[in-house]
């Protein structure tokens, strides 16, 4: 119950502060981010910051992830690939505006893709899809995708993932550029992206 109060003022605070629709916030609100962390940082779970979850890796603050799922214009059906699963956390809130069973995601680190999968089962995201590997291939044995985001920094977008969505999709993620900047591309029937900016980030680097 404390967690929950917890977790329902992150989301007040969310919407006071930020242009956010009223489905990414019952997104937000339905997934318990204390699961997703180590148990030493539960107490700061509902803290709108990343925390530390092992591997020098991060969970995303809620705010980025709740603008993420803005950007990537989220609907119900759309299969979505996430490169850098880290504990499961932003995979869990994609899964609740997309469905889990369309959610693949890719982590670099093994223990923490086997960390994620546990933990995404455990709270009822199972059947998101997730495996170890180079996040720079994405998944093309479930391509195209209608979406794909970075939970990571790329100096560019990795030619395989964008090749692996759908022309009209979007792809999003933290691109380095002379300091860290979050870019949204729609993808072209040529397949260029044709990219707009949305503000500085700090993310971990993709590995």
């Amino acid at each position: 119950m404390e967690f929950e109060k917890k977790r329902d003022r992150l989301v007040k605070r969310l919407a006071t502060r930020r242009n956010l629709s009223d489905r990414t916030l019952d997104a937000i609100r339905a997934v318990p981010r204390h699961e997703f962390v180590p148990e030493a940082k539960q107490s700061a779970a509902y803290n709108d910051t990343p925390l530390p979850i092992g591997e020098g890796q991060t969970i995303s603050a809620p705010h980025m992830v709740a603008i993420m799922a803005e950007l990537l214009e989220l609907t119900p059906g759309d299969e979505v690939l996430e490169i850098g699963t880290g504990c499961g956390y932003h995979a869990a809130v994609t899964a609740e505006l997309v469905g889990p069973e369309h959610v693949y995601s890719v982590e670099y680190h093994t223990s923490l893709a086997e960390r994620a999968r546990e933990t995404l089962q455990r709270t009822g995201y199972g059947e998101v899809s997730v495996r170890a590997g180079d996040g720079r291939d994405g998944w093309p044995e479930c391509a195209p995708f209608d979406r794909s985001y970075l939970t990571c920094a790329a100096d560019t977008i990795p030619e395989s993932i964008r090749e692996q969505v759908r022309t009209g999709g979007i792809v999003l993620g933290p691109l380095r550029n002379g300091g860290q900047r979050l870019v949204k591309g729609v993808v072209q029937s040529d397949g260029t992206l044709q990219r707009e900016s949305h503000g500085r980030v700090r993310f971990v680097p993709l590995k």
